[in-house]
């Protein structure tokens, strides 16, 4: 963007260095001696591996319960689902009838990994209820009566998207376990194991788990809606199950929309008896769980979006067409492709358009880009600003990390106010948005912020880490200095902790942590 020398062509710049960090980067000088760093990936300085590619997954099936109904088919669910997953290139853990202290290590394991993983999936399959709102997959060795004790020996739905909540692009968790608690205050546990007019076992009693709103990037798939119940199955695989393994391995098909095929084939194999499920927001970038040996999928979302085939597409219009707000990110990327038969900005446009008038902060924040750049509309800059700020009403990272140097240095009509933009940084910073936990580090480290030293300046260095952040792995690497001794040592002091780094704590990053810096985000030695 070009303006004082604060953008680069690959995004909008905010805190940095006191000294050029890149021949392709030039950085300014604002509020005295603040180092400069850039918001969107520009650095891309080479002598590193990217982050760990990784996927990984924890499938758990609960079949002989000690002191609930058994279920036939878990076992049969978890072990081809677990094949599965392998087979499609994922490292899985598969772990059968845990007790709820086995679960519990699982999950605790299984969420410290999942932070330099691409994708984190957790798939159960077992009894599961809900009780007071809240939904609980209940474990090998519970002994309920009572919904107080569902709370206290089960593990709530919550726990298992903490464990996948860090993941650094997608997560998914799976539930074939899609019931409630209808006793109210006391369980009736020989509901737990109802008949349907077809003669199928369920997973549970009632009436289905309570509808849920993941947070952004998470999805979570249930084998029936909120309200229904999950077939058990006569064959050797619940319905959910069968059609969830046959749509997995299909090369080429968006996430979003492999869910939807789950959902209307297992509708077909069920008669309408049960109906599928997700619940969340995914980011606008296309995800594919399998894509074709032959040929390496476009790594850009724009381009992403384009590979679609056309039945996809024409899918994704009639998603659009019944409010789906995705689907029109999706189609919106596809018209901002200058290089595909699909380029036409001002569609792009009316798309975004609706998807932000429906309230998705991506859309608005892609659509204030255009705006401030007069891209297939004229050029706005209040209304640009509106739409950033709305935006980071709904906590979209990139929108709060914008305003944050929009607010530092002054710009769409807004004055340099420091105090507000370092509020605005440490918002983004605390929702993992890689460049604003390191912007924050560094304003930290320089005394700017009241209330925070080394430890916390070390802390979000850390956890830019583990986000991912290539930019901050090769500056850590290849500019320590730039920090202040004390908080070299608390970085070296974390990494200890976390048993990546076993050396002295001397502030001197040498080669030992060097490795521990490579080890923290990702990349084995």
């Amino acid at each position: 963007m070009g303006k004082d020398g604060l953008f680069c062509l690959c995004g909008r710049a905010t805190l940095g260095y006191p000294r050029p960090v890149g021949n392709n980067c030039p950085v300014g000088v604002m509020f005295g001696f603040i180092r400069f760093f850039l918001a969107l990936v520009c650095l891309a300085m080479p002598g590193f591996a990217e982050a760990s590619r990784d996927r990984i997954a924890l499938v758990i099936g609960v079949g002989d319960y000690q002191h609930l109904p058994p279920l036939q088919n878990t076992h049969n669910d978890a072990s081809s689902m677990a094949k599965t997953l392998e087979n499609i290139g994922f490292d899985v853990t598969l772990s059968m009838d845990p007790t709820s202290e086995e679960m519990g290590r699982q999950l605790e394991s299984f969420a410290f990994r999942s932070e330099v993983a691409e994708l984190a999936l957790i798939y159960f399959a077992g009894h599961g209820i809900e009780v007071q709102g809240e939904n609980f997959l209940i474990p090998a060795d519970a002994n309920v009566a009572s919904n107080r004790d569902v709370q206290r020996q089960s593990t709530s739905l919550k726990q298992l998207l903490a464990a996948v909540e860090h993941a650094r692009k997608m997560r998914i968790v799976i539930l074939d376990s899609c019931r409630d608690n209808p006793l109210g205050d006391s369980i009736d546990l020989t509901t737990l194991a109802n008949e349907t007019q077809a003669g199928e076992a369920t997973r549970g009693g009632g009436g289905g788990l309570a509808a849920v709103d993941p947070d952004r990037g998470t999805l979570v798939a249930f084998a029936a809606r909120d309200g229904q119940v999950a077939l058990d199955g006569n064959g050797t695989n619940s319905p959910y199950a069968e059609a969830l393994m046959q749509k997995m391995v299909q090369p080429n098909l968006e996430i979003s929309l492999m869910f939807r095929q789950v959902r209307d084939l297992v509708l077909q194999k069920t008669g309408n008896l049960q109906e599928p499920h997700t619940y969340g927001s995914l980011t606008g970038v296309p995800f594919y769980l399998t894509g074709d040996s032959n040929s390496a999928l476009p790594a850009g979302t724009s381009d992403a979006w384009s590979a679609l085939k056309p039945d996809q597409e024409e899918q994704l219009l009639a998603l659009a067409e019944l409010g789906d707000t995705r689907s029109m990110l999706g189609l919106a990327y596809m018209r901002l492709n200058p290089n595909a038969g699909q380029f036409d900005p001002q569609a792009a446009v009316a798309f975004l358009q609706r998807a932000a008038d429906a309230g998705a902060p991506e859309a608005q924040f892609e659509l204030a880009k255009l705006y401030e750049r007069g891209t297939g509309v004229e050029r706005d800059e209040q209304k640009a600003l509106q739409l950033y700020q709305a935006a980071a009403r709904q906590n979209f990272a990139d929108a709060i990390n914008d305003l944050g140097f929009l607010h530092h240095q002054g710009g769409l009509g807004l004055p340099p106010n420091a105090k507000t933009a370092y509020e605005f940084f440490r918002r983004a910073a605390e929702l993992r948005h890689p460049q604003a936990q390191f912007n924050y580090a560094a304003l930290i480290d320089d005394g700017l912020v009241p209330g925070k030293g080394p430890k916390d300046s070390a802390q979000f260095l850390y956890a830019a880490l583990r986000s991912g952040s290539s930019d901050v792995l090769n500056l850590l690497s290849d500019r320590p200095n730039m920090f202040t001794p004390a908080t070299r040592r608390e970085l070296q002091k974390k990494l200890k902790e976390k048993r990546f780094y076993q050396g002295s704590i001397d502030g001197d990053f040498g080669p030992g942590t060097q490795r521990g810096i490579r080890r923290a985000y990702g990349l084995e030695d």
